[in-house]
């Protein structure tokens, strides 16, 4: 699939979260969405950001923003990560890359190269606590985000550069 673009409907979806809570997509008509898709669940990156979205979650809501994230995993594997961190927002398993695939989520081992070329992004993540070397052998997936509005059409579409690239959350936040 070719990558989305802003103005775009948003693809719709529905599947279980990580406690088995139905989410669908259309529920969220009406509001704004930060939809966002991860590598798998050890990576620190990933974590790292996770643990940046928990700590700002009252901004998010205070902006009428959603947050929905995907991690390309098991339950059980992001329940050994992500899934300690307790997130207030729904966490979603996606081990087949289904929804990946409706969003043109592209995978890279140059994003991988591309990260470890950026020293202060790796002593970042080295000295976050999500550092592990298990992330290495997960499928080379780029991140990505996209900001959906009230009518599902999508504002912001970010396709990262790198395993730790997201659309920064002051672009996210009003």
């Amino acid at each position: 699939m070719e990558n989305l673009k802003n103005g775009d409907q948003a693809v719709p979806f529905s599947c279980p979260d990580l406690h088995g809570n139905p989410i669908n997509l259309s529920d969220y008509r009406g509001k704004k969405v930060l939809l966002s898709f991860f590598r798998g669940a050890p990576c620190p990156f990933c974590n790292l950001r996770v643990h940046q979205l928990i700590g700002r979650y009252a901004e998010f809501e205070a902006a009428g923003i959603a947050i929905i994230i995907f991690f390309a995993a098991s339950k059980e594997e992001i329940m050994s990560y992500a899934g300690k961190q307790d997130a207030p927002f729904p966490i979603i398993p996606d081990p087949a890359l289904e929804i990946y695939k409706k969003y043109g989520i592209e995978q890279s081992s140059r994003g991988m190269i591309r990260a470890m070329l950026q020293p202060g992004k790796m002593w970042k993540v080295m000295t976050s606590g999500f550092f592990n070397m298990k992330s290495i052998r997960e499928q080379p997936i780029i991140p990505a985000d996209f900001l959906i509005d009230e009518n599902q059409v999508l504002q912001k579409v970010y396709y990262g550069k790198d395993f730790g690239d997201h659309l920064s959350i002051a672009e996210i936040l009003p």
